[in-house]
């Protein structure tokens, strides 16, 4: 399912999802995914899907929730993998320009040294770069990136983008428990002062991790981050991204596709699944139908109960 939502984001209030990406395709199998373990690592830009078709998804879930009244601040793309590795990102991009809503992207960052990628994110109205280390250590302890990339290229690639770029630019920093992050923080938010963000955020795994062992960061790491980065580009520029989003899911007449194409990125809490089956009027016994037939899969994490499709990158 390629459209999904709109769903609550803590970035970007109501955005509706474009998974233009199958699962799971990325450049990083970073330990904290929470769409599980990467299964393809690329580097190379392809095509994976029309850009037609999905316009044609986009539009039909843009106009059904115009029909309901729902708002919709950003169509986004933020699929099952990374959405740079799309090369037909910058047809798309045009097609979905004449839905006349702002467009913005999630991406790790790990092509951005290539001009053609840097060419394409200058289309959108908000990018948001990933940015968990500037040091090849952590960086690779972490993000595992392809072995063929360079953490120098990239954040290169990073400021050369901003240099160009005339959009809204938001970065986000994943803090993972049980690491020492040293000079880290303080190398994080020199880079942070040379990009200029307009907003740096700083997150914790809030969902089921690809890896079981990972953690958010505890309460000390998490508040030197926020110091280092306020320092350096003011208060007002950084941003916790460590609550829960809320349960403001947008709901269709088709329940069971609402499920699958949120779940499919988004897993989602038990008590939010709950309020998106009282919306259509619909019981528990549709989230048992889709366990018992294996679309969905239930997640233990951090004392939350959790709900996701059933993709390959989460099977044990």
């Amino acid at each position: 399912m390629i459209a999904f939502g709109p769903v609550p984001s803590r970035r970007l209030g109501k955005s509706l999802g474009i998974n233009n990406i199958p699962d799971k395709v990325c450049s990083y199998a970073c330990v904290y995914c929470q769409i599980g373990r990467t299964l393809s690592m690329e580097t190379g830009r392809k095509a994976f899907y029309e850009p037609e078709f999905i316009f044609e998804e986009v539009s039909r879930k843009v106009d059904e929730a115009r029909e309901r009244g729902e708002r919709i601040d950003y169509i986004t793309f933020v699929p099952d993998g990374e959405p740079t590795l799309d090369v037909n990102l910058d047809l798309e991009v045009e097609l979905l320009r004449e839905l006349g809503i702002p467009l913005a992207i999630l991406t790790n960052s790990s092509l951005i040294w290539s001009e053609d990628v840097r060419e394409d994110l200058l289309k959108f109205d908000l990018v948001s770069l990933k940015l968990d280390a500037v040091s090849e250590a952590l960086w690779r302890r972490v993000d595992r990136p392809h072995k063929s990339l360079s953490l120098g290229r990239i954040l290169e690639g990073m400021l050369e983008f901003r240099r160009e770029f005339g959009g809204k630019l938001i970065t986000e920093t994943m803090l993972v428990g049980g690491i020492d992050y040293g000079d880290e923080l303080e190398g994080l938010a020199d880079f942070l002062a040379e990009l200029k963000p307009d907003k740096a955020y700083i997150a914790v795994p809030t969902r089921p991790p690809a890896e079981p062992w990972v953690k958010p960061a505890n309460e000390d790491t998490i508040n030197r981050a926020f110091q280092a980065f306020a320092d350096r580009l003011g208060p007002e520029r950084v941003e916790y991204l460590i609550g829960y989003e809320g349960n403001a899911f947008a709901s269709t007449e088709n329940v069971v596709e609402d499920i699958l194409s949120i779940t499919a990125v988004h897993p989602m809490r038990e008590e939010a699944l709950k309020e998106l089956l009282m919306k259509n009027n619909a019981d528990w016994s549709i989230v048992e139908g889709l366990l018992n037939e294996g679309k969905l899969i239930r997640l233990e994490y951090r004392g939350k109960t959790f709900y996701m499709r059933a993709l390959p990158s989460r099977k044990p």
